[in-house]
């Protein structure tokens, strides 16, 4: 029995002696916008607030670009979006996901806030809520995120459908930009508010490279004694506004780059306080390939001192050791070859700990001592263990709060003002205090992870102007997570390539794309590799030192990671230890001379 067509006429009789009705219903429909920007990953992250995110060209659901995000540890890699909305009105959101326990919801819609998830996504599946705004909400923020240590996810074609707001007119381009204080990597820039502005963009020679809310802004990671331009524009909801007028500005030059270093050096780790089964090796006996010698180690009389005493090696201990008398001497006669020659603070033993004033002036006074009384060339800062670890409450690398780290910046720079110019400085930290701080940051935002995750960044941030070298140890180390949000481990090329890359690129710490460790200059990068098996853990055999060389040199053979740029201007390579390498039969040497000539 059919009952479908008497409905059916009698559902169309009633519309058509609505009409005034149905006419109202289409109108309200047709107002209804897609609020969501950015919602295909088009433009990358524009618009978008990711912790743990990036954009891949496969696989997307459509166009050429989708999200990919990482949750790690106790971050669920959340990416968002605040639109406008109108009050007391009806939307609907919807995106397509890939993965598992993926979620997307709004949050903010002044009366129950809402989301959709799927547990097992294997191909694209198609997530929708609706919701009612309160009669008072204006704004509210949608978005999606993964599910603690459940792998990456994919989003796609997000939208937010539903009454729009007109936003007005983009603001009026900013006037009075001007440039402030010029340091070698940086940039200081200022202009006046502009009426109706809800944020500015900063663009460095035609491309964006900063969103502020405020009317200032600094733009790092340049090069010395290099031209730029600078442009700003006004952001509100309406859009974008015209650039302003342009700025130039050229970086100072720079005092940590501009110590008569060779175009590609080979730094070295000396053995001079102690000696193990490598054997004590004199410095006069060290072949001229080495540019910079690190004496190993200077160490503190006590964890928290401050005060610094360097010991050479016993006889007792070092049957072939030479006097003070020759020792210096061969320092000096490095030195006349052009070599630099530096005492290394610290090494896996030597905890040191500046949690006082106190402690800093020891440092310094006790430092200079030895820098003075041997003529070195500088300073090596070789913190492990529990050297560097940060406060709770110490969460911006830009403005470090944590006693330990602020007096050892207020350290080396009163170190640095000493000597002057010519002051060499290098810093060799492991992988969990610089590259890790791309997913962890002191002990994060609700606590638990490691204080230490990250904490050479603030040092390496605040110093990056006087610092010559930094060639962190990609040995003994973990598996580490590289731009590509991959885990990369030790014993390969691609673990060297892909840690070098974040340098050199820059990073966002903890995931936060309004945080980001800006990238060094290449010709302040080393890359640290063990000498031979017996040095470390993580040693790799010339052919994967050659093709980590040239993959980040010349972009070729590089294998399975993508870098995000070429460096030929790469200082070059340290190792742990001289004497290993000497042990090894100079196997490391020989492969960076047979590389650089």
């Amino acid at each position: 029995m059919d009952r479908s067509r008497p409905l059916v006429a009698a559902l169309t009789a009633t519309l058509l002696a609505a009409g005034g009705s149905t006419a109202l219903s289409s109108a309200a429909r047709a107002a209804d916008a897609d609020l969501a920007r950015n919602g295909g990953f088009e433009a990358g992250l524009d618009a978008w607030t990711c912790s743990a995110g990036t954009t891949v060209s496969s696989p997307v659901r459509s166009g050429v670009a989708a999200l990919q995000a990482t949750p790690v540890g106790s971050d669920n890699a959340r990416c968002a979006q605040t639109v406008t909305v109108k009050p007391d009105s009806q939307y609907t959101l919807s995106g397509h996901v890939r993965g598992s326990y993926v979620y997307l919801g709004a949050s903010g819609t002044g009366t129950t806030d809402v989301s959709a998830w799927t547990q097992s996504a294997p191909n694209w599946q198609q997530l929708t809520t609706t919701f009612r705004t309160g009669p008072a909400t204006t704004k509210v923020t949608i978005y999606t995120h993964g599910w603690y240590g459940t792998g990456a996810y994919h989003a796609d074609d997000i939208s937010l459908v539903g009454p729009g707001v007109d936003a007005g007119r983009p603001p009026a381009a900013p006037t009075g930009l001007a440039v402030g204080t010029v340091t070698p990597s940086s940039v200081a820039l200022s202009w006046s508010a502009v009426t109706g502005a809800t944020g500015y963009a900063v663009y460095r020679d035609g491309a964006k490279v900063q969103t502020v809310s405020g009317t200032s802004a600094t733009i790092a990671g340049l090069s010395p004694t290099t031209a730029y331009s600078f442009q700003v524009t006004a952001l509100n909801d309406a859009g974008e506004s015209a650039k302003s007028a342009t700025v130039t500005a050229t970086t100072t030059a720079g005092s940590g780059g501009s110590t008569d270093l060779p175009a590609h050096a080979l730094v070295g780790y000396l053995h001079a306080s102690f000696a193990n089964g490598s054997g004590y090796t004199r410095l006069a006996d060290v072949p001229d390939s080495w540019d910079v010698i690190d004496l190993a180690f200077g160490e503190p009389t006590s964890v928290t001192s401050g005060d610094i005493r360097f010991e050479r090696c016993p006889v007792t201990e070092c049957p072939n050791v030479e006097s003070d008398a020759e020792f210096k001497a061969a320092i000096k006669a490095k030195q006349a070859a052009g070599k630099k020659v530096l005492i290394s603070i610290g090494g896996q033993n030597g905890q040191v700990q500046l949690t006082t004033t106190a402690a800093r002036d020891a440092f310094v006074t006790s430092v200079s001592k030895i820098i003075d009384e041997y003529g070195l060339d500088g300073l090596d800062i070789d913190f492990e263990g529990h050297s560097l670890s940060l406060n709770a409450d110490d969460t911006d690398f830009k403005n470090p709060k944590t006693p330990v780290v602020v007096n050892l910046i207020s350290a080396v720079k009163t170190l640095k003002a000493k000597y002057g110019s010519r002051f060499v400085l290098t810093m060799a930290p492991e992988t969990f205090f610089v590259q890790l701080g791309y997913q962890y940051y002191g002990t994060g935002k609700w606590g638990g992870q490691d204080p230490r995750a990250g904490a050479y960044l603030p040092v390496i941030h605040a110093l990056r102007d006087d610092l010559t070298l930094l060639h962190v140890q990609d040995y003994n180390s973990g598996p580490i997570m590289g731009l590509d949000n991959q885990y990369h481990s030790m014993g390969g090329a691609d673990f060297h390539i892909a840690m070098t890359d974040m340098l050199l690129t820059g990073f966002p710490v903890a995931g936060d794309a309004n945080n980001v460790f800006p990238p060094l200059r290449p010709d302040q990068v080393a890359i640290g590799m063990p000498a031979s098996t017996n040095a470390g853990n993580g040693h790799v055999p010339p052919a994967e030192v050659t093709k980590t060389l040239d993959c980040l040199t010349k972009r070729t053979n590089c294998g399975a990671y993508a870098t995000h740029g070429t460096w030929p201007a790469l200082r070059g390579l340290m190792t742990w230890s001289i004497n290993w390498d000497r042990y090894g039969s100079w196997e490391f040497q020989r492969t960076f001379d047979g590389y650089f000539g």
